[in-house]
């Protein structure tokens, strides 16, 4: 067990959060999580979009719990000269900075990367954008459809013939925030260890997704070719497939490792299958995966899907149910883990949250507070900043805060 006198693993490590959405705030949320002090910057108003997304509970969303824990609120009108100042003098004691808007839209508020890196030549600085801070398409506006569009991503998702369709989430956002966090922890190291000065990390929505793609460029550039939709099998690897179940739910069923072919070929009753020296590799398999494919779902539509599992299970094949959110709810193995963290919100609504990742041995992350209501931080930010009782009132008064 980590000591609980040790410190997080970024304590000390000071960030201000100008985005907003999903993006830069998933980054800061990552940050934040490990122990970084993340100070969100909101609009006057409504604050960040996101907390009227989905589903609400007394005006707030549920997803804000998530992407807002361990943060602090202000609210910072950026278009008046006092609150860039104000955002300014945060900046510039801050190691790192996050924004997710649209290429230019800092530097029309006096907040650009040369006007930060002047006073705070230590800076680093998270760029999240549809398709980055250079190239033809950067003045262009995209959110995470787009890239993942653009990243190939939404090609080869679906069934084959049919429309292409998204991931149930936003995932081009996520792995933008991602490589925006990796990107932080290099810059971070490099300053430290290297004695490195502040720099610029720019992430393109299109350029994360991209990054996932395995060998989708190599073999079109090798071999002229274009990935296909392949609905729920695995392209180029058998069988690897999602096959129903006579109470009329899928499994899935991975037995593209050699032995393991052998194994579940056993455990469905085929061992002519599992002795054919045609089937032995992966390369063989590929050829004659429809037939494979019809021998494992012929087997599967015959038994429950608890029984599948437990054959599966005997045999050391992998093989898996699809969760809903009721079935991670109600998992014995994410509870185990730590991964349905509960929280009691603002508004005192006891919620099951996602919990830490990733999990690290000595210093954990941990949610330490709970999202802030829109503003509730500025006073004492402010405070922090050397701003007087005074000075926060005519501020306030000037609609600034």
């Amino acid at each position: 067990m980590p000591d609980a006198a040790t410190p997080l693993p970024l304590a000390g490590v000071k960030v201000v959060e100008l985005g907003q959405l999903i993006a830069g705030p998933f980054a800061g949320k990552t940050l934040a999580d490990f122990g970084a002090e993340v100070v969100k910057i909101e609009p006057p108003g409504e604050g960040d979009p996101l907390r009227k997304w989905r589903l609400l509970y007394e005006g707030t969303s549920v997803w804000w719990q998530v992407q807002s824990r361990n943060k602090e609120s202000i609210v910072l009108d950026l278009r008046q000269p006092k609150g860039q100042e104000i955002a300014r003098q945060l900046i510039r004691g801050a190691d790192v900075v996050i924004e997710n808007f649209r290429p230019g839209t800092m530097e029309g508020w006096g907040l650009g990367w040369e006007e930060l890196s002047a006073i705070n030549p230590g800076l680093v600085m998270l760029r999240i954008s549809g398709y980055g801070q250079t190239g033809p398409y950067r003045n262009l506006p995209g959110f995470g459809v787009i890239g993942e569009a653009m990243g190939g991503l939404r090609y080869i998702t679906g069934e084959p013939g049919r429309v292409p369709v998204r991931v149930g989430v936003s995932i081009g956002d996520s792995l933008a925030s991602l490589h925006g966090v990796i990107g932080i922890l290099m810059a971070l190291y490099h300053r430290k260890v290297n004695g490195g000065k502040g720099q610029v990390i720019d992430i393109a929505l299109y350029e994360a997704v991209f990054n996932m793609m395995e060998s989708l460029l190599p073999e079109y550039d090798a071999f002229g070719v274009v990935r296909e939709r392949t609905g729920s099998a695995l392209p180029g690897i058998a069988p690897t497939n999602a096959y129903r179940t006579s109470d009329g739910q899928y499994v899935l069923v991975a037995g593209n490792g050699d032995s393991i072919f052998k194994r579940l070929m056993g455990a469905i009753g085929r061992p002519d299958l599992a002795g054919d020296p045609e089937l032995a590799s992966n390369e063989g398999r590929v050829k004659r995966v429809e037939e494979l494919d019809r021998a494992i779902g012929a087997w599967t539509a015959e038994r429950s899907i608890d029984e599948v599992l437990a054959a599966m299970t005997a045999a050391k094949v992998p093989a898996g149910r699809i969760y809903s959110a009721k079935d991670i709810a109600e998992d014995p193995h994410y509870a185990a883990r730590g991964m349905l963290a509960e929280v009691t919100t603002r508004e005192g609504m006891t919620l099951k949250t996602p919990g830490i990742v990733p999990k690290l041995s000595e210093t954990p992350g941990s949610i330490r507070t709970t999202a802030p209501r829109l503003g509730e931080d500025t006073e004492t930010v402010l405070a922090r900043l050397g701003y007087t009782a005074e000075q926060i009132s005519a501020l306030r008064a000037e609609k600034v805060i």
